[in-house]
């Protein structure tokens, strides 16, 4: 469906007139709000916090806030399209959703009620490495709309070459490694509460659903390490076992294999070891175009160029990973300029409006990537929440682009914009 944004204007107030007042708030402010209202503390403090003092994530929006739409009038925007062309494929809108691990945090139904709303509305979705529902699971509900697969880089690569054979196998398009987390940045919310959610057997059903760590798991001596019991480490096990495939609590529960995943995932999942030259190595096991999401620095830019990578994904994790890292709008031009459009270039971190799409566009992005506004939506209202906050979405950065003279993305570009005028 590629609902028009007059027709979304319409249908929210005739809804209005007929009393039925919007769930799914309008700005990114009004979201988290609501989310915070629904979700328990540490999820929360797990979706909304970033790293160290969470500077990075308020330079993110800072940097949008640092260039001004200049609107030309008097410019025919009655035939609009805002569709782009990636991969040699058509896309409604200039956005992806992208990969949010343990969405089962959020909402019951997880990753499955968003792969359900993206599809709906046509809008591709990463699916997590650290998904809380398996990749088929979620590209079956999907059917033949687009989706794309995110790899961190396991310390097993036989592992590594499971996820990309099941990935292409379920119709996934595109593989896009996240470089940005070999390790765990210092996440000051998560550690306040000592809060990982990993640890709960939670965000890791790409593992317990994968044949390749099954296998592992049948020779894997788990460490027997003395622990403390009481009600919250009783709780953290009855979340294992219940997040561990398969029926049966007690049966799942004497196996032992709900605590040796979560250990065995702990023990590879991070992997400070890869280098460029390992990329070669997705290139020998996958046929699936290669995203890398992380390139903050202009010759990381020209590397992933001479290394033969099919795009790349302008991102610092959300401000999750380094605080005082650069924002990702303010990284992006110098990352345009080096990549002269050999290759598309998305854009993550940040990104909360329409009007944000539009700026990333104008400064050299081909595409943006959401990810915490979605999650919000989710919490709100489940799969219906984020089928509405992406019908919003999409008709925010159509009238963006209309009102400002524009009648489809690839009009767009850096003459559309000013800097902030300071006194």
């Amino acid at each position: 469906m590629n609902q028009k944004a007059l027709e979304r204007q319409k249908e929210i107030y005739l809804n209005g007139f007929a009393g039925k007042i919007p769930v799914i708030p309008f700005t990114s402010y009004g979201l988290e709000e609501a989310a915070k209202g629904v979700l328990s503390k540490k999820a929360f403090a797990y979706i909304a916090g970033g790293a160290g003092e969470e500077k990075t994530v308020k330079q993110n929006r800072t940097a949008f806030d640092k260039w001004q739409i200049v609107p030309q009038m008097l410019k025919n925007v009655s035939e609009r399209d805002s569709s782009i062309i990636l991969l040699n494929k058509k896309l409604p809108s200039p956005f992806l959703l992208a990969p949010v691990g343990v969405l089962s945090l959020a909402h019951r139904d997880a990753d499955l009620a968003v792969a359900k709303a993206a599809a709906s509305e046509n809008i591709p979705y990463i699916f997590s490495n650290q998904a809380s529902v398996p990749m088929e699971v979620c590209a079956q509900a999907m059917n033949n709309q687009t989706k794309w697969f995110q790899l961190y880089w396991s310390k097993s690569r036989d592992l590594v070459i499971s996820f990309l054979q099941r990935a292409e196998k379920c119709g996934c398009e595109a593989l896009v490694v996240t470089l940005d987390t070999t390790m765990l940045g210092w996440r000051p919310r998560d550690l306040q509460l000592a809060y990982l959610p990993f640890l709960e057997g939670k965000g890791i059903a790409q593992y317990t659903s994968d044949p390749v760590f099954t296998d592992m798991l049948k020779t894997y001596q788990s460490q027997q390490a003395k622990r403390t019991i009481n009600i919250q480490t009783l709780h953290g096990l009855i979340s294992m076992v219940n997040h561990y495939p398969g029926n049966g609590f007690f049966k799942k529960l004497k196996s032992g294999l709900p605590i040796k995943a979560v250990q065995l995932f702990t023990e590879m999942y991070t992997n400070p070891y890869t280098t460029w030259d390992d990329l070669q190595f997705l290139r020998e096991h996958t046929s699936l175009p290669i995203f890398l999401k992380g390139i903050l620095h202009a010759q990381d830019a020209q590397r992933a160029l001479d290394y033969g990578v099919d795009g790349i994904i302008v991102s610092n994790h959300g401000g999750r990973q380094v605080d005082g890292a650069i924002a990702t709008l303010d990284a992006l031009p110098q990352i345009s300029k080096v990549v002269n459009k050999q290759i598309p270039i998305l854009l993550d971190s940040g990104v909360r409006s329409g009007a944000d799409v539009f700026k990333a566009i104008a400064l050299g992005a081909d595409a943006v990537c959401f990810g915490r506004p979605y999650v919000y939506a989710l919490a709100i209202l489940g799969e219906n929440g984020v089928k509405q906050w992406i019908k919003n979405i999409k008709a925010e950065f159509e009238l963006t682009m209309a009102l400002s003279g524009y009648s489809q993305p690839s009009e767009i570009n850096i003459d559309c914009l000013q800097t902030v005028v300071t006194q």
